[in-house]
């Protein structure tokens, strides 16, 4: 039941194991490390983590593709680790790891697509997001989506934004147009 979600610039698939390589060499960039706040990891833990993830029931891990020419230009991923709220707390994350393709509306697309669909398919209620205070577009962008910052700023250099959409919210998110699609 592998599902892929078609946008308007962008297509979401899942992260499979031929899309590792790219993640990998994405990752060994010191500037992504930095405003993802990953450590650099050899191609067989890559592979391992993509297994990982790919089972891993709480975690929806998507490739964001380019419409036009299916370029693979970052990932987008909602996971579910909240005990206190397994299911009702969705935390968000994003990378456009090609810098071209930044600040283009593709992480906000990517963001409003796998809100959208997890509203309906996954019943979330809340969206969480935790950012680097470095990451000044990151903040900017899921400030610009209704995103709150809840407390100060973390150990790690860390903000958390918050997000409960309210019924206006929801009915935006269901606006949105975008396709899902059976992954074969």
């Amino acid at each position: 039941g592998e599902i892929s979600l078609i946008g308007t610039k962008i297509i979401l698939v899942p992260y499979r194991k031929e899309h590792v390589p790219k993640y990998h060499e994405w990752m060994q960039d010191p500037f992504l490390q930095e405003m993802t706040a990953s450590e650099p990891l050899t191609l067989e833990e890559e592979y391992l983590n993509q297994q990982s993830w790919y089972e891993d029931d709480t975690k929806c891990t998507f490739i964001v593709l380019k419409k036009d020419d299916r370029m693979l230009i970052g990932d987008v991923n909602i996971f579910f680790n909240d005990s206190d709220d397994p299911t009702g707390t969705g935390e968000l994350e994003v990378m456009i790891a090609e810098s071209s393709y930044r600040g283009k509306g593709m992480g906000k697309e990517a963001v409003q697509l796998m809100m959208a669909y997890s509203l309906s398919t996954l019943k979330v209620r809340k969206y969480v997001v935790r950012i680097s205070v470095k990451n000044v577009s990151s903040i900017q962008m899921f400030g610009g989506l209704g995103f709150q910052q809840v407390g100060d700023v973390n150990y790690f250099g860390e903000i958390c934004m918050e997000l409960v959409p309210d019924a206006n919210y929801r009915s935006t998110l269901e606006g949105i147009h975008y396709e899902i699609k059976d992954c074969h």
